[in-house]
């Protein structure tokens, strides 16, 4: 959950909450969101619905409120009924997004960053239940970076895990799953051309998901994880490879034990690694630009510009 309030070209923080719930929990092997998942969503979503209340009573303004769902209700045989349960439970207004808007907020929460510099980006969030890959034309006369193509890979930290977690642990194990995910970034590679882009100059990789951000954590040697020392970070190649060897060298009980991870998520850190190297590898743009952001900015600076728009549509002639 992300509250904000609009200040100039941005927005002020006012609360967050976030918790691993691990929705997609057994959806890979049975098709179906598990009670105990959705008990543990459910539980989770209640927080967040009693503390919008109470922001929407706070007297700061009037609250526009918008809650979606991804890949895990996608996939799911009972996703529909899980939304239908949690909304009668919440009061939320729930709604599953496709995966075309969830590449476009992961873009619009990197405005900012993209619009740094080149004329091309690929922009990815590796998630729980899917991986969204965003290709990009920059903008940067102030107009919005444009999605030219997008691909959703059904394949995210939470069901990877489920499937091959303990073959990641060997070498020959995480290059075997590395491959896997290259072969089903090839389509998607053939149709934009992206390394021939590359190879040209002006393509700028930017990362938001866990995994990026504890790959920056590992790479600065934090003793706790920091948002505002990796939102933003531009990390160059050499520095990526050496943290993701890092990384993979640390074994179940180092990652355990890693304070930019912890125990909640060490079965997640190398599948994610996993997904991440298949992307590096394929596309070499010699820095990555971390982000510690995602669909909940992405969708608070949409409220914000579309509130923007009904003031000014309300407006006197």
């Amino acid at each position: 959950m992300l509250v904000g309030t609009p200040t100039g070209r941005g927005f002020q923080v006012l609360d967050s909450f976030s918790r691993v719930v691990r929705l997609g929990e057994g959806l890979y092997d049975t098709g179906r969101l598990s009670p105990v998942a959705m008990e543990r969503a459910i539980a989770s979503l209640s927080i967040c619905a009693e503390r919008a209340k109470r922001w929407g009573h706070s007297g700061v303004g009037p609250l526009t409120l918008r809650a979606i769902a991804t890949e895990a209700c996608r996939q799911a045989e009972n996703g529909a009924e899980f939304i239908d349960l949690a909304r009668q439970k919440t009061g939320l207004p729930l709604e599953i997004i496709n995966p075309r808007e969830e590449a476009e907020l992961a873009v619009e929460s990197c405005a900012s960053l993209i619009c740094e510099g080149g004329r091309r980006a690929i922009l990815f969030d590796i998630g729980g239940g899917s991986t969204e890959i965003a290709w990009v034309r920059v903008n940067c006369d102030g107009a919005a970076p444009e999605l030219t193509g997008y691909l959703s890979l059904p394949v995210g930290v939470v069901t990877l895990s489920e499937r091959c977690a303990e073959a990641c642990y060997t070498e020959e194990g995480f290059s075997s799953v590395v491959a896997d995910i290259t072969a089903m970034l090839r389509p998607f590679e053939a149709v934009h051309r992206i390394g021939q882009e590359i190879r040209q100059g002006g393509v700028m990789m930017v990362g938001t998901s866990g995994t990026v951000t504890t790959l920056a954590g590992v790479s600065l040697k934090l003793e706790r994880y920091r948002r505002g020392l990796v939102d933003g970070l531009c990390l160059p190649r050499h520095t990526v490879d050496a943290a993701l060897a890092e990384t993979l060298a640390l074994g179940r009980e180092g990652l355990r034990r890693h304070p930019c991870i912890g125990a909640d998520r060490v079965n997640f850190v190398l599948p994610g690694c996993a997904i991440f190297a298949a992307i590096h590898e394929l596309w070499q743009v010699p820095t990555l630009i971390v982000a510690d952001r995602g669909l909940r900015e992405g969708m608070l600076i949409r409220l914000m510009r579309a509130a923007r728009s009904v003031r000014r549509g309300s407006r006197p002639a």
